[in-house]
């Protein structure tokens, strides 16, 4: 067994396109949570759930680590679940998986590929390191590990991308 519950397994063949009405709570939290980064954004970048979209949010982390260190913990808690979440939904998106509470870290994982892989990923705290660190934790570089494993996994393959 993985790292989290196995509630409920998904079909990993084809990403998941479901109507909101369809989602399960933890799955629409994270969704509506997305879509408000999409919207705190629209003006300036066209957030649109794609992998390429990726590189937008890393050029909006890069600007927001700037004046990250003297923000309030909340705002900064906000913000990594704002961007954690866009990152999220890009892969629930783009190669469907379903969301768990990993206790372990005290955060969100989501996993692709159930019941015949597990590949998780973990967005918060690569934001969060992207905000303290800057660009060594690019995001872009870390989702296409993501993908890559996702693309190229086999039965019974288990990792975990953070």
């Amino acid at each position: 067994m993985g790292l989290f519950s196995r509630k409920k397994k998904s079909n990993s063949e084809e990403p998941k396109k479901q109507e909101s009405s369809q989602l399960d709570e933890f799955t629409q939290q994270m969704s509506d949570t997305a879509e408000q980064c999409v919207a705190r954004f629209k003006d300036r970048h066209n957030l649109d759930f794609s992998v390429k979209s990726l590189e937008l949010i890393d050029e909006l982390l890069e600007e927001a680590s700037d004046f990250y260190p003297e923000m309030p913990d909340g705002q900064k808690k906000g913000m990594i679940q704002s961007f954690g979440s866009y990152i999220f939904e890009v892969a629930r998106r783009n190669y469907g998986g379903k969301y768990f509470w990993y206790d372990q870290g005290n955060q969100p994982i989501f996993v692709t590929g159930q019941p015949k892989f597990e590949i998780s990923l973990i967005a918060f705290d690569k934001v969060k390191g992207r905000l303290e660190n800057g660009k060594e934790d690019n995001i872009p570089f870390f989702f296409a590990g993501y993908t890559e494993r996702v693309e190229s996994a086999k039965e019974g393959d288990r990792a975990t991308i953070v």
